[in-house]
């Protein structure tokens, strides 16, 4: 329930304009915009020495250690879908994460390209 507050806060604030780190009790927070891999990249290596395959719900993030499973929330519906980060990535400073095509259905970002979303460690 703390982490909904300081979400709210933050936002309220002003603060969550471009992404938001937060740390609570070991849980990490973090908002911004969400992506999705190109189908080309299926087969290849990931940063971790799997291979992606675009059916499993898997993703990259800059930081967050290989395994970490977090819980992506799309903000324009709700829809929710747990990843496994299994990789790194994107260049571009307003992207948080790139999600697996299959991940990205879950979550009805597909169609869209770029999504604002929330991502949650999962303890």
């Amino acid at each position: 329930m703390k982490q909904i507050y300081l979400i709210a806060a933050l936002t309220l604030s002003g603060l969550s304009l471009f992404s938001q780190d937060t740390v609570l009790d070991s849980v990490y927070i973090q908002e911004g915009i969400a992506s999705f891999y190109a189908k080309r990249f299926h087969g290849r290596p990931t940063a971790s020495g799997e291979i992606f395959h675009i059916d499993s719900l898997t993703a990259a993030h800059k930081t967050l250690p290989f395994g970490t499973r977090v819980r992506v929330t799309n903000l324009s519906n709700n829809k929710e879908v747990i990843v496994r980060i299994n990789d790194r990535g994107m260049n571009d400073l307003k992207r948080i994460i790139d999600l697996s095509p299959a991940a990205a259905r879950e979550i009805s970002i597909i169609n869209k390209g770029l999504q604002r979303v929330r991502i949650e460690e999962i303890e």
